[in-house]
């Protein structure tokens, strides 16, 4: 922790932004702000950054390419390929503005290409692009333990990370831009799957009359613990899914893994199917709720 508070100490200079306080966002530009940064931030609900500049201080943009005047590290966190364009080439977007030399981190989950078109684009004008998704959800980041998987050169991530580790307490480069967002594919694969056997066997135990939660408390001591096991399992029994990782953006987020996995040929059976079962929760009206509500099909 030493090393880290050096290393950050060393950076304060900078100023910094954040576009998009959502879940994610509003925490990670918090615990930037506690680190002892001049932190910025703009959203498209100027509400949650007035009250997110009334907490943690620092200045509020009404738009992004204000923001980007001002900023030398700039960060992103909003949901879908069309958000992120919109805040870099749109109208109002940073790309318009962004001062040379800057970098831009992109912790939204997108496309692998649109990670590689940005990337080329910050080229252009002479500014360093790391695409950098996030796992942990909402309590990796509210305690300020997330996982992220980055692109991009070795000379932005060795910056970027100085910062990100006010966040995260695991941080990699992958490869060259789009890698970490490949890399995010994978674990959104991973736990599509984890999630529909958890769904399987918790409605398996219920329907055999066993205490489902101390089936659950037992089989987490073995080769089944799993952290959607741990921190879903339980809730899934009670029927509880308002809180968490929304069922639209694993929609979402799926899609987009499907769609890279046509490019490099990748058979993905399992989570073709399961990204089915997730649009029709969503069809259902259930978009907002956790994606452990995979459950919920099966009652």
């Amino acid at each position: 922790m030493e090393e880290v508070k050096l290393k950050i100490d060393a950076l304060k200079h900078l100023e910094v932004g954040f576009i998009g306080l959502g879940v994610m966002g509003y925490q990670m530009a918090a615990w930037t702000a506690k680190a002892g940064f001049s932190v910025s931030v703009y959203n498209r609900s100027s509400n949650v950054s007035e009250k997110w500049v009334k907490k943690f201080g620092g200045k509020n943009f009404s738009e992004p390419s204000e923001l980007a005047e001002t900023c030398d590290v700039v960060f992103i966190c909003v949901g879908r390929d069309e958000d992120v364009l919109e805040v870099t080439s749109g109208k109002n977007g940073i790309f318009h503005t962004i001062k040379p030399g800057s970098l831009i981190v992109d912790h939204s989950t997108t496309s692998a290409n649109l990670s590689r078109e940005l990337g080329a684009i910050a080229n252009q004008l002479n500014c360093n692009f790391i695409d950098a998704p996030v796992s942990g959800g909402e309590k990796g980041a509210i305690d300020g333990k997330l996982a992220i998987m980055c692109g991009g050169s070795s000379e932005s991530f060795n910056l970027a990370k100085s910062i990100m580790e006010c966040y995260a307490t695991k941080i990699s480069l992958m490869g060259p831009h789009g890698s970490g967002q490949l890399c995010k594919m994978v674990n959104q694969i991973c736990i599509a799957g984890l999630l529909q056997g958890l769904s399987e066997g918790v409605n398996f135990a219920k329907n055999a009359g066993l205490d489902v939660e101390q089936v659950i408390e037992i089989i987490s001591k073995g080769a089944a613990q799993s952290w959607q096991l741990d921190n879903r399992a339980v809730t899934m029994y009670q029927d509880k899914f308002d809180f968490g990782f929304a069922v639209k953006w694993m929609r979402k987020d799926l899609d987009y893994a499907c769609a890279e996995a046509l490019k490099n040929s990748s058979p993905l059976p399992i989570t073709g199917q399961i990204l089915g079962y997730y649009e029709e929760l969503e069809q259902a009206g259930d978009g907002e709720l956790d994606t452990s509500s995979l459950i919920r099909r099966l009652r």
